[in-house]
């Protein structure tokens, strides 16, 4: 199977390089020159459990660089660039070439449809981790961390089994879902556990789950995530707000960041629209109040146009 993931982060790179691994013909497409030239030099160094392996993958700077469409092109780009990502695919989108997200948040699959059409597209969640050491050098978080995928309209169909089989077979324990959406939603709700909170505190997870007027303010956010979810109609599997607060932390050091933090101290733009924010708009669509993250937003809206170059910024 020939994968494409466009982007190849630490995320990216983690996935990518544990398929290439397991045999799959994979391409790490990624604008970062360094990261990619170190890959084709000399491979890219996967660190994982204090063992360093070094796997051949290809990596270029641009789809048109592959020469083939793919079985499966993985966009794992933020969520503000998953338009441009899609468009900048389209040498390697062929007619039986499935597009799947495995961003965090909700909303990319509806962009995806916009541009390719809703019967290319699958979905997929994955608690995956993975840190960039630099380029060509991921720390992966791989051993017994979760994918799901799934088809959006819920058909357990032969196009997502083979995907499902060529990631486990590689090592990317991924489970195969009848309901995706209620996955998609599960997962909303661990990233809505820290991601606003840390990035407008500053704080690691070991100074979020230190107060407990912190978690009274995620316990209230994830709640409101769960009463949209389920005005929605959505079959979710976490119904206990606090099952969410301590599956965010499960398995992580005192000392990590959420990737909205990271973003806010690298002075970018976060992910807050497609997180806390896609909870407001649903909230908003079916009359559910959500003024812990509504506030939530403004105040990491806020951060981003103090510290990061923000759209229509004077």
């Amino acid at each position: 199977m020939r994968i494409c993931f466009v982007g190849a982060g630490a995320l990216g790179s983690t996935i990518g390089g544990t398929l290439a691994r397991g045999g799959a013909e994979v391409w790490l497409i990624d604008p970062f020159q360094a990261h990619v030239d170190a890959i084709n030099a000399g491979g890219l160094r996967m660190l994982e459990s204090g063992a360093e392996t070094v796997v051949k993958v290809s990596a270029c700077t641009s789809a048109d660089q592959v020469g083939n469409t793919a079985d499966l092109v993985i966009i794992l780009v933020k969520s503000y660039h998953t338009r441009d990502a899609i468009r900048a695919a389209a040498p390697v989108i062929g007619p039986q070439t499935v597009v799947m997200s495995l961003q965090n948040g909700l909303g990319h699959e509806d962009i995806l449809s916009e541009e390719v059409g809703g019967d290319r597209v699958m979905a997929g969640k994955t608690y995956v981790g993975g840190v960039l050491l630099g380029p060509g050098h991921v720390r992966s978080g791989v051993v017994g961390k979760e994918t799901i995928i799934g088809e959006l309209d819920g058909r357990l169909t032969e196009r997502a089994q083979r995907i499902s089989e060529t990631f486990n077979r590689a090592g990317v324990l991924t489970l195969l879902s009848d309901n995706i959406l209620g996955s998609m939603w599960d997962k909303l709700f661990i990233n809505v556990a820290g991601g606003g909170i840390t990035a407008v505190t500053g704080l690691t997870y070991g100074g979020l789950y230190s107060l407990p007027i912190l978690e009274d303010c995620a316990l209230a956010a994830i709640s409101e995530s769960i009463a949209v979810a389920r005005a929605a109609g959505v079959k979710i599997s976490i119904a206990d707000p606090r099952r969410a607060w301590t599956m965010a932390s499960a398995g992580l050091p005192p000392e990590f960041k959420t990737s909205m933090l990271q973003s806010l101290q690298s002075g970018n733009l976060t992910e807050v629209d497609y997180i806390h924010g896609s909870v407001v708009r649903w909230g908003a669509k079916l009359n559910v109040p959500t003024p812990v993250n509504a506030t939530l937003v403004a105040l990491v809206k806020g951060l981003e146009y103090a510290h990061s170059d923000y759209p229509g910024k004077a």
